[in-house]
């Protein structure tokens, strides 16, 4: 009897993405469980296996419960290092990676987002913000293949999940990411080429339909 893995999960995030990704980069088979985030009713599961922040992704592996995406990511690369690395063997560049997957988690999300749910001099210093963080991650990537080289690995999976917002914060932004962070686009797409990505990332335009959804439900509840 092999392993069994259930992944408390909703389909636009991107954090959960990232599990997604790292399970078929690994090739192991998943129960996938939407959690319906958009009603706020946190389901029983979620609630007895992420009590603390109640949040997706969670991984349930053989009963036991690993939450938030960064550690969720490490634990399966860990667990099953035979197949696929995701992160070096090497302290010093293991740490490297760890780095730049934590700037992506305090840096990308919470920014992109005031750009699609503010407005005026909010939205414009987000903007200004959010370009600035892609062109340090596009000078770290250099003209490397990947962040780590010529392997798909730990960074590539945080980071590859909130390039299909690329298309929201254009249209909500007015500008162009092929413009500004020409390197990171063409890497987006090499990611894209591979099935472990292009099966775990939804739709840009869904995304974005998505998103404006959500803003428009926001505001008639503001009113």
């Amino acid at each position: 009897m092999g392993d069994e893995l259930i992944l408390v999960d909703f389909w636009s995030s991107p954090f959960t993405a990232r599990v997604r990704i790292a399970l078929r980069e690994k090739r192991l088979k998943f129960e996938s469980v939407e959690e319906d985030l958009v009603s706020k009713v946190k389901s029983p599961l979620l609630l007895e296996m992420n009590p603390v922040h109640k949040q997706v992704p969670v991984l349930i592996h053989n009963g036991k419960p690993v939450c938030e995406s960064t550690i969720i990511v490490q634990y399966i690369d860990e667990v099953w290092r035979d197949k696929a690395p995701l992160l070096p063997s090497d302290p010093y560049e293991k740490a490297h990676a760890l780095f730049w997957a934590d700037y992506i988690d305090r840096k990308i999300y919470s920014t992109a987002k005031l750009v699609w749910t503010s407005t005026g001099e909010v939205q414009e210093t987000a903007k200004k913000d959010i370009i600035a963080y892609f062109k340090v991650l596009e000078s770290e990537l250099g003209e490397k293949s990947f962040f780590g080289g010529n392997m798909f690995g730990f960074v590539d999976v945080s980071l590859i999940p909130f390039t299909n917002r690329f298309y929201t914060l254009e249209k909500c932004g007015n500008f162009s990411m092929a413009d500004e962070c020409p390197k990171l686009v063409s890497w987006a797409k090499r990611c894209m080429e591979r099935e472990s990505v292009s099966k775990s990332l939804p739709d840009p335009c869904k995304v974005y339909d998505f998103v404006m959804g959500l803003n428009k439900k926001r505001q008639s509840q503001q009113q």
